[in-house]
């Protein structure tokens, strides 16, 4: 029977959700990265399901028999991908199992900023109502704007139709272009990107974290931006420059941040973002709903039962493929 490899452990019924999807002919073992329960497993494991843990050169050596590393997260940063180059394991994350989940976070976020959803809140039960004058608690609607997308994959396309149900005009940036049919039929166009940060008036982030996404904005790239704007970034904290983003939001380059990933998870309590109200937190929970603990599930075992029929495994990251 082979062996698939679960980590880290989750609550009973998440795993109950694991067990009543795994297929026949498969021991799903679960256990947590680092006990040696864990390197037990891994040792005759052919399969991996889970989360990123730091994946690196140890954990590949101590799962000769690995076959798939299937994440459960659309991110795979903590994957040390020369060391599964090296292995020839290949990585395939979640097949965009949470691309619904986060695209709904993202427009959850806008309206927060817009709205001054936390603001508000606090201020009710503070038991102040409607304190201050309308021109010092301004909100914004999101119909007429412009939504600048970077990245414009299974998230960031599944962000373009529900803005566009808001009324928004949407824009993109990415490194792979779609066809000019496929533009009108998601009714989004192509930007520079520069030209993108220059024009949108709510700039959202939808791109992996590596070497050429880190710090992808930064004081430089906020300079730009329209001072009205705001920054929504579901997607991985490293790919802003919190330092420059700090700066930008004090000095009134731009005028709010919506923010669901950080650098450093959790922040440390003096982190000068926390102190800033034009920042809106969310705990990076975007991605895991209860609805896609299923779809995460089901891509997984779909993937691992498609490699031990001996096909090629979909969802292979980029670098690997």
């Amino acid at each position: 029977m082979s062996k698939i490899l679960f980590a880290p452990t989750q609550p009973d019924a998440i795993l109950d959700i694991a067990r009543s999807l795994a297929p026949p002919g498969f021991e799903l073992v679960v256990a947590d990265p680092g006990t040696p329960a864990f390197y037990q497993a891994a040792a005759d494991a052919e399969y991996y399901l889970g989360l990123a843990r730091q994946m690196g050169g140890e954990f590949f050596r101590a799962a000769p028999k690995l076959r798939l590393v299937q994440l459960l997260s659309a991110g795979y940063d903590r994957v040390d991908l020369e060391a599964a180059r090296k292995a020839g394991v290949p990585v395939a994350n979640n097949g965009g199992a949470n691309a619904i989940a986060v695209a709904e976070h993202t427009l959850m976020l806008m309206l927060a900023v817009q709205k001054r959803l936390v603001r508000f809140h606090n201020d009710v039960v503070a038991g102040k109502w409607r304190v201050g004058n309308a021109a010092d608690t301004r909100v914004y609607e999101l119909a007429g704007k412009t939504l600048g997308l970077v990245g414009l994959g299974n998230i960031g396309k599944k962000v373009a139709r529900r803005a566009a149900a808001f009324d928004m005009r949407v824009q993109y940036y990415d490194v792979a272009r779609l066809t000019e049919d496929q533009e009108d039929a998601l009714g989004v166009r192509f930007v520079l990107f520069t030209e993108l940060l220059r024009t949108s008036d709510v700039v959202s982030l939808h791109v992996p974290l590596d070497d050429t996404t880190r710090h992808m904005l930064a004081a430089r790239e906020f300079a730009v931006m329209r001072p009205g704007a705001i920054l929504i970034n579901t997607c991985r904290g490293p790919v802003v420059d919190e330092a420059a983003l700090h700066r930008a939001l004090v000095d009134g380059q731009i005028a709010a941040a919506g923010l669901d990933v950080l650098v450093e998870e959790p922040p440390r309590p003096d982190h000068p973002l926390l102190r800033l109200p034009n920042v809106t937190l969310t705990p990076h929970s975007a991605g895991p709903t209860w609805e896609n603990w299923t779809a995460r599930f089901r891509n997984g075992f779909d993937n691992i039962q498609r490699v031990a029929a001996g096909r090629a495994p979909r969802w292979v990251i980029p670098e690997l493929a």
